[in-house]
């Protein structure tokens, strides 16, 4: 007596790719043989202020997977060095993938798969600056594909708001650090605010993306229109005292106003 084997539909899906007439398409085959494979994957968001190190980091976990074999792909947007370059004030850079405001994760890393290469993690820099959609891809590369994601980015802005990347990050991903290296404002205090500064003047409205960096705190004067970032503690963000703001009015030019009577909250 012999049987058959149940005769299988002809359209079914594989690893959540459509199969048609009985075949797996490779992207599809890739996704099953990953689910496989990578039985424990994550989305890890590390964060902290401006100047903690977040870029720094990044490029140091690249290389210690590296170093192990495991093959990942680098991404970048709006950094400080310019586009599709991740680098930290250390001097430290390399090539990264810009991503844009239409890029796709999701097709960008099946397309390299079934191109031949292959993927085990990625590396996210300024993900703050990503959209809802795309941090929703990278959670469903994590899920479907056993890639690991390690995205690295502020969490709110110069106004105190939270950037719609970063918190979709704090909402999906399956943990989230603050960096232990702390930033400083100019009062010894932890730093736990990023000030935008123009013209020597700390702002509270304007575009949420402005692209700029820390400033090195020096007392000479900024070149008009400039624009740069500050890191404050609280107390000093909430009364707009800024490093530069606090020279002037100090008593002597050697001596910062610690007192917060010299810092009055401002007037609205």
């Amino acid at each position: 007596m012999t049987t058959t084997a149940p005769a299988r539909p002809d359209d079914a899906e594989v690893g959540g790719v459509r199969r048609a007439h009985g075949t797996a398409t490779r992207a599809g085959r890739w996704v099953a043989a990953l689910r496989r494979l990578h039985a424990v994957a994550e989305l890890a968001f590390f964060t902290g202020t401006m100047d903690c190190g977040k870029s720094t980091l990044a490029l140091q976990m690249d290389h210690n997977h590296a170093a192990r074999g495991r093959a990942g792909l680098i991404f970048s947007k709006h950094g400080r060095a310019g586009q599709s370059v991740l680098s930290s004030r250390l001097g430290l850079s390399r090539q990264a993938l810009e991503v844009l405001d239409d890029t796709d994760f999701w097709d960008l890393v099946v397309e390299q798969v079934t191109n031949g290469r292959r993927v085990d993690y990625l590396i996210c820099d300024e993900a703050q600056f990503y959209t809802p959609v795309q941090i929703e891809q990278l959670a469903r590369l994590v899920d479907e594909t056993g890639t690991d994601v390690y995205a690295f980015g502020i969490t709110a802005d110069f106004r105190t708001q939270l950037f719609p990347g970063s918190q979709r990050l704090i909402e999906l991903a399956d943990r989230t650090e603050v960096l232990q290296v702390e930033a400083l404002c100019w009062c010894g205090r932890t730093a736990t605010h990023n000030a935008r500064v123009v013209d020597g003047t700390m702002v509270v409205e304007g575009e949420q993306i402005v692209v700029g960096d820390v400033g090195d705190g020096e007392d000479d004067p900024a070149p008009p229109g400039r624009m740069e970032y500050e890191v404050l503690c609280r107390r000093h963000y909430m009364r707009r005292m800024t490093s530069q703001a606090a020279r002037a009015q100090a008593l002597s030019p050697e001596v910062l106003p610690f007192d917060l009577d010299l810092c009055p909250l401002p007037t609205r």
